[in-house]
């Protein structure tokens, strides 16, 4: 078999095709621009905060279910602390143990009392100094409770009188759930 001429053409110009530095530069400056203006409508650390405020709104529901559940069962009567602040270990407030709403874990209502997702030193303007963190106090008989989310509101507006936990004894660091409403507990 005889070949005549050549029958497959090289291109004569060997450039190879691609992106300069100086394209490939200017794409990433578009990307870095885009990801700060999204992050900035974003902001993650504030989505974070509100994350957390939406937890703690959620456990005191919770605690607040088991506290009416545990009402049923002793007959009228909620966990007493002898009128004074438990908090949850490692908080500023008096101290009622592992059991700081007493007797609510033996009662099998809840399985665990929480302790505040972020927990550590409150940054809210007023509450320097004190740990963010769950109280509970109900009088000795039993009659009421109040039970608070105490200097933990992070986000920028998480305080507002419309919201159903707003404490107007604390309206600015606390959210609270008071049983019955009106009642001499939720004065504390």
């Amino acid at each position: 078999m005889s070949f005549t001429g050549s029958m497959i053409k090289m291109p004569t110009n060997n450039k190879l095709s691609g992106f300069t530095l100086i394209e490939l530069l200017i794409v990433i400056a578009v990307i870095g621009i885009l990801a700060a203006s999204v992050l900035t409508l974003i902001n993650p650390f504030e989505q974070f905060a509100k994350a957390r405020d939406a937890e703690r709104k959620k456990t005191l529901r919770e605690l607040a279910n088991g506290l009416e559940r545990y009402y049923i069962k002793k007959g009228g009567s909620y966990p007493s602390t002898g009128g004074v602040w438990c908090g949850e270990p490692g908080s500023n407030w008096t101290t009622c143990g592992a059991d700081w709403i007493p007797g609510l874990l033996a009662s099998n209502e809840i399985t665990i009392l929480p302790q505040d997702p972020k927990g550590g030193d409150s940054t809210i303007p007023g509450c320097e100094g004190t740990k963010r963190g769950y109280l509970y106090k109900s009088p000795l008989d039993g009659s009421c409770y109040k039970l608070l989310s105490h200097c933990a509101p992070e986000a920028a507006d998480a305080i507002s009188p419309t919201d159903p936990f707003f404490d107007p004894v604390n309206p600015s660091h606390v959210w609270m759930v008071c049983e019955p409403p009106g009642s001499v507990c939720c004065s504390y």
